[in-house]
């Protein structure tokens, strides 16, 4: 019994009506997990083949370029461009492990639910995102008052973070970075966890695939990220039993918005 209490990071249920509100978290859990594991697997399948398809088409080439014993001074050139684009792409490959990774952590982590104090966790993560960004102007408009949440520290603060650390990225091109968390209960048990920013945004229409494993909605030279970040935000929300979405216009910011089902009296 022991065993089984851990499994689910709290102690066994007591009543009907505990079980019944266990079981149905559980289900969402291994529903979501379901659906991160389609995700993980086309990841896998697609979007690593890029940075692979450059590795297997300049190998035969710069061979074939230096494989005269006296190569040109343009050869050698040529050669040196397709090694630094194979060492691009191995560094891409590379960071794109490293995201999957942290993506399976945060989906397999057990949960260890307990009281957060959401407040406290946000003007954290403000500050430690402030100290990093030296040089900008950027005005964080924190709530004066915030719930507690039932979640698990760890995962929580994973996906405020990411979505934290989003909107200072994407507003890095703002003479006045602004940047508000509001947090409103929803009247069910639950609240709605808002970030907005005045950043570049996106358009609208394409907001659907931006919570999918490595979609971006901007070019790496203009933002850096493999985009993993939105996709850690709503695997945590559904591993919680909530979801998360966004609205945005183009030039005009965004909003992320991450419905949590339990909030604390």
């Amino acid at each position: 019994m022991e065993q089984v209490q851990q499994s689910f990071g709290r102690v066994a249920p007591q009543t009907l009506d505990e079980a019944l509100a266990l079981l149905a978290r559980r289900e969402a859990e291994l529903a979501a997990l379901r659906m991160a594991q389609q995700e993980w697997m086309h990841a896998v399948s697609h979007d690593l083949r890029a940075p692979l398809r450059h590795l297997l088409a300049f190998n035969p080439l710069v061979a074939e370029l230096l494989e005269s014993a006296s190569p040109s001074a343009e050869d050698l050139e040529e050669a040196r461009s397709f090694l630094q684009t194979m060492e691009q792409s191995s560094q891409r490959m590379a960071a794109m492990f490293d995201g999957l990774l942290q993506l399976n952590r945060a989906q397999s982590h057990v949960l260890q639910l307990q009281p957060v104090d959401l407040q406290a966790l946000l003007l954290g993560i403000g500050q430690r995102l402030q100290a990093g960004s030296k040089g900008r102007s950027i005005e964080w408009c924190l709530p004066a008052a915030a719930p507690m949440l039932q979640a698990d520290p760890h995962l929580l603060e994973q996906a405020l973070s990411a979505a934290l650390a989003n909107a200072v990225k994407f507003t890095r091109t703002m003479s006045l970075a602004r940047i508000q968390v509001d947090v409103q209960r929803d009247g069910q048990g639950g609240c709605c966890i808002s970030v907005t920013d005045n950043g570049v945004g996106f358009e609208q229409a394409r907001a659907g695939k931006l919570f999918g494993v490595f979609q971006r909605m901007h070019r790496e030279a203009e933002f850096e990220g493999l985009g993993v970040g939105l996709a850690l935000v709503r695997d945590v929300c559904r591993r919680h039993g909530g979801e998360a979405e966004i609205q945005a216009q183009l030039n005009a910011g965004c909003q992320l918005q991450m419905h949590w089902p339990t909030c604390l009296p």
